[in-house]
């Protein structure tokens, strides 16, 4: 949430806790008139800027693109991978996420499969 709808939103619940107070002190013994349209305003205009705030800017098509980011556990080292199928150098660019799973497509071999993880016992 940016810092504008922030503002937007307290001082919206502010207008409106105020705008409340203003319409109750009207129909006290010694209220007056001006004191329910001031109250109204008040609310009215909270609740058009929690109306302006809450509206989300269209967000453009980026396609299927999806990131996902790893977070490793503990020291981890990473040693070169290579392919199972003819001992080629992989790299970063050659695994993809395919249905929740890594997999690995060889450049040299075209060859593809799953990534495993090995126990460590």
């Amino acid at each position: 949430m940016s810092a504008g709808k922030i503002i937007a939103y307290i001082l919206a619940a502010i207008l409106i806790f105020f705008g409340v107070l203003f319409i109750w002190a009207t129909f006290s013994p010694s209220g007056k008139v001006g004191w329910l349209i001031v109250g109204v305003l008040s609310v009215l205009i909270g609740f058009g800027l929690i109306a302006l705030a809450s509206r989300r800017a269209a967000q453009p098509a980026a396609g299927n693109t999806t990131t996902l980011k790893i977070d490793l556990p503990g020291n981890v080292s990473l040693d070169s991978l290579k392919c199972k199928s003819c001992g080629g150098v992989l790299t970063a660019d050659n695994i993809q996420m395919i249905a929740g799973a890594p997999v690995v497509t060889c450049p040299y071999c075209k060859t593809s499969y799953q990534l495993t993880e090995e126990p460590k016992w």
